[in-house]
């Protein structure tokens, strides 16, 4: 049996862009995505914990070092400027896999780590 668990968090980010004409994605900080194990490219669940929005869409690389979050196309309606959001990816795993690690990433208010964790998910030895 497949089971479908956290992959990567990236935990209060800040949104510091909006881009409605682009054709979608969300971009992140290529030094946040690598800290949380996101590729680019992969799918992101994001929640608005300003709104209540929860959607989906896919991550793209910003500039290293710039705290970037960016929402893009119809992304961009869902959000402004300043809200709190939260950047999750799953993963599946079947129950006979070995233990996985869940990597979180809390950030502060300018988008900067100030927390890296990792959960283990699976069964235990």
């Amino acid at each position: 049996m497949k089971r479908e668990v956290l992959g990567a968090k990236i935990h209060n980010a800040r949104v510091t862009q909006l881009n409605i004409e682009y054709e979608g994605s969300c971009a992140i900080d290529h030094d946040l995505l690598d800290q949380a194990g996101i590729l680019p490219y992969e799918r992101v669940h994001i929640y608005n914990v300003m709104n209540g929005e929860r959607f989906d869409t896919y991550a793209i690389p910003g500039k290293r070092g710039s705290g970037l979050i960016g929402l893009n196309g119809a992304a961009a309606r869902l959000a402004v400027k300043g809200d709190r959001v939260i950047i999750v990816t799953y993963v599946q795993l079947d129950e006979d896999d070995p233990p996985h690690k869940a990597l979180v990433v809390v950030l502060d208010e300018h988008n900067r780590p100030v927390k890296q964790l990792a959960h283990r998910i699976g069964r235990k030895p």
